[in-house]
């Protein structure tokens, strides 16, 4: 009950703080490019308009992922992205666990004059919809 008690005499503080969280979410979904269901991806690549990159590390991308799918591990990302020069007319979609460091890569590949997107919830959001991926 102490807790209501502190958000009654403390509500302007507390409205402050939801107003600054909710713009740094925005601010940071912004930075990291759009964020495109499974269905979008599928879609986009069917068309022969995406390439998918996929920055988990080896042993995940190895025990199961999107087919055609080019691994580069997201600590090496910086490195590699040199490979990724012949897709520049193309969207990158980036895969990661659960969305947690597409932001960051697809904002330093963006830096790099890349269009790119990210695949919404990872791969853990593919495998809960029972999409394929294929296991190295």
């Amino acid at each position: 009950m102490d807790i209501w008690v502190f958000v009654a005499e403390q509500w302007l503080l507390i409205t402050i703080l939801a107003v600054l969280l909710a713009a740094f979410v925005v601010l940071e979904r912004r930075r990291g490019g759009a964020s495109l269901s499974h269905h979008e991806v599928t879609r986009l690549v069917n068309a022969g308009e995406a390439v998918l990159i996929d920055i988990r590390d080896k042993d995940d991308f190895k025990a199961g992922h999107i087919v055609d799918s080019i691994n580069i591990p997201f600590a090496k990302l910086a490195d590699q992205s040199a490979e990724l020069d012949k897709h520049k007319n193309s969207t990158l979609v980036l895969i990661d666990k659960m969305g947690q460091h597409a932001g960051t890569a697809a904002k330093s590949l963006k830096e790099k004059g890349f269009n790119v997107v990210r695949l919404q919830g990872g791969i853990m959001e593919w495998q809960a919809q029972n999409l394929p991926l294929v296991k190295a």
